[in-house]
Formats: structure tokens, sequence, C-alpha cells
């Protein structure tokens, strides 16, 4: 039996980039299949209890930075620790990866494409011109894609996944579900991981 994860995320976590390389691995180990959620960043915080980085206490959000930076060296991952273009409006950049998967596609080097932009390319994911370069690297038409991205009706799918997402509770990114469990965090794949071999 086909084993599925859905996994929610925001195209502007720097915990869901650090996670790519293993989550990718342990989705090959057990040739699962990934539906890409993107959610909405402030719906999320607003609508679930948490707080946006730069409205924490200034001693959150010191250790916030020694942690990216510990995990960092610890994956051995490169990593912009202040990213130009950080936060941005990542809305397109999500409707481009759910067009991608209304179609049947493979959202997956997209949506990791979008996060290495962001966490170790500088580039700024709200500009449209960006994400048509991005999109036309990883083989898609990007004029066809931005246009069906920015349909009503994949801004609907955007608003009630997230939505979906507050639903099954969902509060940070990144958070995979699978069989009904949600593993939050990508210092949670390893239990994923576990529970994928059953």
């Amino acid at each position: 039996m086909t084993k599925v994860i859905d996994y929610y995320h925001f195209l502007l976590s720097p915990w869901s980039y650090l996670g790519i390389q293993h989550f990718n691995s342990v989705v090959a180990k057990h040739g699962a299949v990934v539906k890409y959620k993107p959610i909405s960043v402030m719906d999320t915080f607003d609508n679930m209890g948490g707080t946006h980085p730069s409205k924490r206490h200034p001693s959150r959000i010191k250790h916030r930075m020694v942690e990216l930076k510990r995990w960092s060296k610890h994956l051995d991952i490169t990593m912009n620790f202040e990213p130009a273009f950080w936060p941005a409006d990542q809305s397109l950049a999500a409707q481009m990866v759910y067009a991608i998967q209304d179609t049947n596609g493979n959202a997956g080097p997209f949506s990791d494409a979008i996060l290495t932009a962001v966490w170790a390319q500088d580039r700024n994911i709200a500009d449209e011109n960006v994400l048509a370069e991005i999109a036309r690297e990883y083989g898609f038409d990007s004029n066809a894609l931005i246009a069906q991205a920015k349909s009503d009706a994949i801004a609907q799918t955007y608003s009630k996944t997230t939505q979906e997402a507050h639903e099954r509770d969902v509060f940070g990114s990144p958070t995979y579900v699978y069989n009904g469990e949600n593993f939050w965090g990508q210092d949670r794949i390893d239990f994923l991981d576990k529970a994928l071999e059953n």
C-alpha cells in the first residue's frame, strides 16, 4: 500500500529548509508519496497561537539564531542566517506549488528550490520574475504555470489547505502528517522514518 505524507510548510521556514535533505532521503527510502501543502504563514500565526519571529522577545530571537547555526553545522548545510529577502510574501510561490500538483506534476523539487532560494541564494521569492526563473530552471513553462497559479481556483486551494492544516492541529513548519500522526519540526524526521516502517 502506498504511504502518503501530507507535508505542511511555510516556504519561508528555515526549519523546512534544513529538513529538505533528510526528509527527501526518508521519502525515497520508503517509496512514499508526498503531498506538498504550503500554508499561509500569518494566518497560521494568527489562528494557531504563534508569534512571528520579528515580534518575539529578544531572548527568543537570540536563541533561534543559536539553534539555526547549531543545526546548520550539525547537518552540514550551507545557510544564510540573515537572508536579504526575508520575510517575503510567499503567496504566489505557494500557489505555484499547488498549480504543479494540480496537473499531476512533482512539486517537490520546486518547493525545495523556493526554500533554497530564500536561505542559500538571497533570491526574492515575492518577485514574479524570480519565480519565473526558478520555474524555468526546473523545466516548467513559467508563463503557463504562473497564470494557472494566479487563478481563483488555485488561490482557493491555498486558503482551504491552510484552514485544513489548522483543523489538523498544524501550528508550525515543517509539519509532516502520516497515518493521522503529526511530526512537527525537522528534528522529528527520524520519528517519521520509524512510523513509515510500520
